[in-house]
């Protein structure tokens, strides 16, 4: 796997979590990277009425931590649904990603960050089965 999003409510099982797969994995903290450490949330994942175009602002000079960001993105919106527009929209940008797109990224990880207790949840009593398949080529 290459990127990996925790989210819930219990900081410090996250903590707890972060720290045992760091002691097997190799790992860096995306949201340390990102520069949002102690940042405050936001009520929605992305500006109302900002229409984001590809050759709008400066390209980022590496792009790589907007990919990552952008492709854990992808895989959340499989509990987070309320995301999915959102997305949608800033994974249009990842050949050449331009700092306003940097900023809509920013401000769904606030988004996400205020607003643990949404999305779906699945029970260990429930009967429902999630399935789960990866590519590691």
């Amino acid at each position: 796997m290459d990127d990996l999003i925790i989210t819930g409510t219990d900081h410090e099982l996250i903590t707890k979590l972060q720290t045992e797969l760091h002691a097997i994995f190799h790992m860096k903290d995306l949201i340390k990277l990102a520069g949002l450490v102690g940042t405050t949330s936001v009520d929605t994942s992305m500006e109302v009425n900002v229409k984001y175009r590809k050759d709008e602002g400066d390209l980022l000079p590496d792009p790589t931590l907007y990919r990552r960001l952008v492709g854990s993105f992808i895989y959340l919106t499989t509990t987070r649904p309320d995301i999915s527009y959102v997305v949608h929209q800033v994974s249009q940008f990842m050949s050449s990603p331009r700092h306003l797109h940097f900023v809509a990224v920013r401000r769904i990880i606030r988004y996400l960050k205020g607003s643990s207790t949404r999305g779906l949840f699945f029970p260990k009593a429930s009967s429902l089965q999630l399935m789960a398949y990866s590519d590691v080529d």
